[in-house]
């Protein structure tokens, strides 16, 4: 069968790969389309397999949630570059598994994975496609949930940082103003109760050693260290923290005022804790020249 520009450009549409790709494929499979569209797919799945390995740090924080605002999920996913990020594709994509999250709530990202989107093909899989068609590593990376609560605050700064708060008392317009702080500020934990017994043992470690330098008797120390460490508890505690929007008050003292309290929070920030590869822009193109 004769492989024409018209059929080259059609399933150039459908599949969004290259012109030369589409004529060899086309060609592979004697012009049968439906068939040449099932050889790339299967093809693509091997290419993102090869692309496993890449470090994938870029990427989207999403937030999504449920009419009643009693049900929200937090969700990131990630690409190589923030160019992927702003296309229409890749946006799609993330808005579809934040759907999926909220819908039918896995337990784990493996869970995930397996669990259909609107297009009946599973996480996993659109994420291969898309890996293949756009040419770059992609990782469903985490997401959390919080569900049947008395009131959630959403917050998403520009597209790399998302906040959830999760209340006991309080309104949705409350938990916002929390989350846009948390955004900013960056707590640890919610209170002092919550602050690992370890991470206090060598704060008060590092203290203790810096106000030794100083000279002064072991009882003055006592006192230095201790409110060092009164200090270091505010600065990573959200209830010791002063409000973003009105430092001369405390977050703690804001949720007295409305009768609330914090239960949980979780702040995402794209590519936080990923290690990413520096690599030299021209010596990556001239690899790629060389095949």
């Amino acid at each position: 069968m004769a492989i024409t520009a018209a059929l080259v450009k059609e399933l150039r549409e459908r599949t969004g790969a290259g012109m030369m790709e589409c004529k060899k494929f086309l060609t592979e499979t004697d012009g049968d389309i439906e068939v040449a569209i099932e050889t790339m797919r299967k093809a693509g799945m091997a290419k993102a397999d090869k692309k496993a390995g890449r470090v994938a740090a870029e990427g989207l924080a999403v937030i999504k949630a449920s009419d009643d605002n009693k049900t929200a999920i937090i969700l990131e996913v990630n690409s190589e570059t923030d160019f992927v990020t702003k296309g229409d594709d890749f946006i799609a994509f993330v808005d579809d598994i934040a759907d999926c999250v909220l819908k039918n709530k896995p337990a784990d990202i493996e869970m995930l994975l397996t669990l259909p989107l609107a297009s009946g093909a599973s996480v996993e899989d659109t994420r291969k496609e898309l890996i293949a068609k756009i040419g770059e590593n992609m990782s469903v990376r985490r997401f959390e949930i919080i569900d049947n609560a008395d009131a959630i605050g959403c917050y998403q700064h520009g597209e790399r940082i998302a906040v959830m708060v999760e209340l006991e008392g309080g309104d949705a317009a409350l938990g916002k103003d929390i989350a846009m702080h948390i955004a900013a500020s960056k707590p640890v934990c919610v209170s002092e109760a919550d602050v690992d017994a370890a991470i206090l043992d060598k704060e008060r470690e590092i203290f203790s050693a810096q106000a030794a330098e100083s000279g002064k008797p072991e009882n003055i120390i006592e006192k230095m260290v201790e409110g060092r460490i009164k200090k270091f508890l505010k600065e990573v505690t959200l209830l010791g923290q002063p409000f973003v929007k009105d430092p001369d008050q405390t977050i703690e003292q804001l949720l007295k005022e409305n009768n609330a309290s914090v239960k949980r929070f979780i702040r995402f920030e794209v590519g936080e804790g990923i290690e990413k590869k520096d690599e030299n822009f021209a010596d990556e193109v001239m690899a790629q020249i060389k095949g």
